[in-house]
């Protein structure tokens, strides 16, 4: 039945009238690690990425917050895009981004695909009868139907469904109503009475004067490097090499499905020519688990609502939070001062018997306030924010880079977080998983010795000196990358290899055992001027302290892109000792529907996708495997 399926699709593919592949999909089958695959903030950055290719901004008018808000762009890219663009002007084609030297062609790839160039002048803001007259609708729905049998405990359908309706004008407005139902939840029954299980309104105006940007409804915020607020995305190691460890502040419309986001208003104030403010208010219900004396144990985050036992944690809390950041620029020079306070409805009471949870956040009042700063040039880019929370204690974060020519690029970090700094907000960069307990630094090195071949390595070392999660005292980590692409002519080769060291309780608790993971990707890819590509590709993981534990995925991929038809067709073996040794996979899949497979155990996995545009309006998506069938179809009026 399922090939019947896959065969149908197929057939009825031809028959419509795609779009072209997305550089970034590329991207981030190239930067995403397994450890990554596990974070929920990858599917945020799949989510912006989506929204960017779909929706354009003008290289010529961009502000340097709207540049800060591409994953891919380091500092010092990004200042040279702004220096070149006041220098000399109006870009008048893409071509001029080969005048931009710091970016590599895979980041020049990456932004052509994003922007475009628009009128030599600006306008301003335009009328409310323009707005309405020349903006875009769009109406997005998309369905999975999966075909293993429904758990018994789910409260609804295991159809997983979401629609979205969005308005654009421009970079100048976008207005969207988002509805969710995840597999398993209730659709107009149980405490779903209205319907979908998820809700989100959204609303953005840029370029009102002074007023560079307003938002209501759900919005999320970004200050600094994280140590106060980071409601974005947190990027991982390769990820944040390629980044070279810059900072931001960032506010924009949150259009996804996941559940880190703010509700309420918030807006970004130009009040000098160096001087801005971005101030932001929310109020918002939160999923949390309750101690029997009615204070909130942990605040949860998956937002899950599929069996009573997950209804009944649903929105549990109300949380207030405001704050802002007071921003000076002056060229390359940046100083922003962050302050963020929250109040619970309930207070937070974490299991603290756990000697890991000794120092988790409590209370029903949060404050934290950091100073971020930052230079970047060409070559060199300095970044940092220094935090401290109600009670004084301290979190930092550094990071200095420099481009050595055009062919060496070095990046060093260094971080300290007390154990007892407590934030409800802070996502930045760490190797625990949490912006607490811990310290270390990071050192990567890419090194381009010719057009063709890029090398990059990093090596990670953090240190943890209270108790964690099956570490019962203090340890560390060690993190050793080493990655390698080499393109000639139509050929893509990639290799990859991670070592990575850490500690973990005997089954005593008496001593702490050191373990290790080996983890490797070999890929080859070819690709014909006609459209196709062949990549083939092994992931692999061995585990010495796991009884020698092996995991293997053997992938073959081909694509096919002719004008208005794009297809993707996959298929994998995997073979795992045990669950400890599992392996992940990034696939393609229709827009807004972040596929990641863990795979474990021994099987095949295989899928095919077919992406069609009838004309110019209507926009097909389907994939079929052999877990599930989405279905996508995205119509712009």
């Amino acid at each position: 039945m399922r090939t019947q399926i896959m065969s149908l699709l197929f057939v009825v593919s031809l028959g419509a009238a795609a779009q072209d592949t997305y550089p970034w999909e590329e991207y981030l089958r190239e930067v995403m690690t397994a450890e990554d695959a596990e974070s929920s903030a990858w599917e945020e950055v799949y989510d912006q990425l989506c929204e960017l290719s779909l929706h354009p901004f003008d290289i010529n008018t961009a502000t340097r917050s709207q540049l800060e808000d591409l994953p891919f762009l380091s500092a010092q890219q990004i200042e040279e895009i702004v220096e070149y663009l006041y220098r000399y002007g109006p870009m008048k084609s893409k071509g001029e981004l080969l005048m931009i030297r710091s970016l590599d062609e895979p980041s020049r790839q990456l932004l052509s695909s994003v922007c475009y160039v628009g009128e030599p002048a600006r306008p301003a803001f335009p009328s409310v009868k323009e707005i309405a007259r020349y903006g875009h609708h769009e109406l997005m729905a998309t369905a999975r139907v999966p075909f293993e049998e429904k758990n018994e405990d789910y409260l609804g359908s295991s159809l997983r469904h979401w629609m979205r309706y969005q308005f654009n004008y421009g970079s100048y407005v976008k207005l969207g109503l988002l509805g969710a139902n995840d597999a398993g939840e209730p659709f107009f029954a149980n405490r779903n009475r209205w319907g979908y299980d998820y809700y989100a309104f959204y609303l953005q105006l840029k370029g009102l004067g002074r007023l560079e940007s307003l938002c209501l409804g759900h919005y999320r915020v970004t200050m600094g490097m994280g140590l106060v607020m980071n409601s974005q995305s947190g990027f991982g190691k390769v990820a944040m090499l390629q980044s070279l460890g810059r900072s931001q502040t960032t506010l924009r419309a949150h259009s996804s499905r996941t559940d880190n986001y703010l509700q309420g208003a918030a807006a970004t104030l130009r009040l000098t020519d160096h001087l801005s403010f971005t101030g932001f208010f929310s109020y918002r219900s939160q999923d949390a688990t309750l101690n029997r004396n009615g204070t909130a144990a942990t605040i949860l985050s998956s937002s899950y609502h599929r069996t009573q036992g997950e209804m009944d944690k649903k929105h549990n809390l109300e949380a207030l939070k405001t704050g802002g950041s007071l921003i000076y620029t002056y060229r390359g020079l940046h100083v922003d001062l962050n302050t963020l306070y929250a109040h619970l409805s309930r207070r937070l009471q974490p299991n603290t018997a756990l000697l890991y949870r000794q120092h988790y956040p409590q209370g029903r009042d949060f404050f934290n306030t950091s100073l971020s700063y930052g230079y970047a040039s060409r070559r060199l880019s300095l970044n940092g924010e220094t935090a401290i929370d109600r009670s004084g204690h301290l979190a930092t974060i550094n990071s200095f880079s420099l481009l050595l020519g055009d062919a060496w690029s070095l990046m060093a970090l260094q971080r300290f977080y007390s154990f007892r700094y407590a934030s409800l907000d802070a996502q930045s960069y760490c190797s625990g998983g949490r912006t607490q307990n811990e310290s270390g630094i990071y050192i990567g090195l890419t090194w381009k010795p010719s057009p063709h071949l890029e090398l990059m390595a990093y090596t990670d070392y953090a240190y943890y000196a209270w108790a964690r999660y099956r570490v019962s005292q203090s340890s560390y980590a060690w993190d050793h990358l080493l990655q390698g692409t080499f393109h000639h002519r139509r050929w893509t080769f990639f290799a990859r290899y991670r070592l990575q060291q850490q500690q973990r309780d005997n089954d005593s608790k008496t001593t702490l055992l050191s373990l290790t993971s080996h983890r490797f990707r070999l890929s080859a890819e070819y690709k014909v001027a006609g459209g196709f590509s062949s990549l083939s590709q092994l992931d692999g993981c061995y585990l010495p302290q796991e009884q020698h534990a092996w995991g293997r995925v053997v992938t073959q991929r081909f694509s096919f892109q002719h004008r208005w038809l794009t297809l993707h067709l996959g298929i994998s073996y995997y073979h795992t000792d045990s669950y400890a040794s599992r392996v992940y996979l990034y696939e393609n899949a229709p827009l807004y529907t972040y596929s990641v497979m863990q795979l474990y155990g021994e099987g095949f996995r295989y899928w095919l996708m077919a992406r069609a545009a009838i004309g110019r309006r209507l926009t097909l998506s389907t994939k079929a495997s052999d877990t599930g069938l989405d279905l996508q179809v995205r119509w712009k009026i």
